[in-house]
């Protein structure tokens, strides 16, 4: 095992270079990048950027920069809505964003930080991009974490007393009632919730936006507690009824054809009641399939799914925090995340196989790799 799980974590470094490589070719290659971004803010032709500029306030830098496009020169830039710009403020915002430099070495020297774990500071923002990603992480947690492990609690039950109850009125109504959810998207439900319990149309139950009340810092420890609970209700609740659907099938259906098997019949030859065949030999066998899939859930629901729940509750998570960065072409923070999510989710798929490995000890992929 031991051979195994070291190469898999050295294939995590050709791996993490060939994904920022590709990401790298495509965002430079999109249109309207930072330089585009500002400048067109300069203009005042469109664009939503703000920035840092030689230690200097986004407002003194604009209207500096404004000041200059008066005795402009008039030579035509490469970037769209500079004309008339004087090329100096070009190629100040061309070094203050490191675009002096040729792509090639831009991308190894950003390799070179993120081996170090440093990841530069935002375009747009003035702060770091870990204390972006720290400031943001408590939103994503709570939401990811919570509806995993309720999406998860629910499933595993439901889909084996479905599978045990197979073809039952039970098992009919359930899946109708499934389905409805699952054809229901999350920011759908999430938006009838607020009209039923957030004081939409009809009860004021439960908050409308954040994660905490305002005096949280100030309260007891309990009750931080409920009032996080209180916040977070409505949030998770909408994301795990549009998430569990899928799970509880596969679950189901794992269960269904474990139990067809020989081995089960030899256990109830042999005397053994219903539930020790069920939950000391087809629960682990079934149980696989299901936990194969948990790193790639959890990553997608903690980094991916939560965007339009963040906007819709007021939540400003890494979701929001990502769509912003895309939205501004602010590279360090877009790079930064991509490398975080996807060194997150390498270690939590060797977590899967080393758990695969603990469950069931005749599956061996290190004798299977040989």
């Amino acid at each position: 095992m031991f051979n195994y799980i070291l190469k898999r974590l050295l294939l995590i470094i050709p791996t993490l270079f060939g994904i920022m490589l590709i990401n790298f070719c495509i965002i430079q290659a999109a249109p309207g990048g930072p330089v585009e971004q500002l400048v067109a803010s300069l203009t005042g032709v469109g664009g939503n950027a703000t920035a840092r500029f030689s230690g200097s306030s986004s407002g003194d830098f604009a209207s500096t920069s404004k000041a200059n496009i008066g005795v402009a020169t008039g030579t035509s830039n490469t970037y769209r809505g500079a004309q008339g710009l004087d090329p100096e403020i070009i190629t100040r915002i061309e070094k203050m964003y490191g675009f002096d430099k040729p792509a090639y070495v831009r991308f190894w020297d950003m390799l070179k930080s993120y081996a170090r774990f440093d990841f530069g500071s935002s375009f747009f923002k003035d702060k770091t991009v870990i204390s972006l990603v720290l400031d943001k992480m408590p939103v994503s947690i709570s939401l990811g974490l919570w509806t995993t492990l309720f999406v998860y609690f629910i499933s595993i039950p439901l889909g084996i007393k479905k599978a045990v109850n197979d073809g039952s009125r039970f098992d009919v109504w359930s899946s109708s009632i499934i389905i409805i959810g699952d054809a229901i998207p999350g920011f759908l439900f999430a938006i009838l919730l607020i009209v039923l319990f957030s004081g939409g149309s009809y009860w004021q139950i439960f908050p409308l936006r954040g994660l905490t009340s305002d005096g949280w810092d100030k309260m007891s420890a309990l009750a931080k507690i409920k009032d996080y609970f209180w916040h977070i209700a409505l949030p998770v609740l909408s994301m795990v009824i549009s998430g569990f659907a899928s799970l509880t099938f596969l679950c189901k259906n794992s269960f269904l054809e474990e139990i067809g098997k020989q081995y089960v019949l030899t256990a109830r030859a042999k005397g053994l009641t219903e539930k020790q065949v069920l939950y000391r030999h087809v629960f682990r066998n079934a149980l696989l399939i299901v936990i194969s899939g948990f790193p790639a859930a959890l990553i997608g629901i903690l980094f991916t799914s939560s965007l339009l729940i963040e906007v819709i509750f007021s939540l400003d998570g890494l979701g929001l925090l990502g769509f912003e960065a895309v939205m501004q072409r602010d590279y360090p923070v877009i790079f930064a995340t991509l490398y975080i999510y996807t060194l997150l989710g390498l270690i939590l798929n060797i977590i899967g196989d080393v758990t695969y490995m603990l469950i069931d000890p005749r599956i061996d992929f290190e004798r299977r790799e040989a």
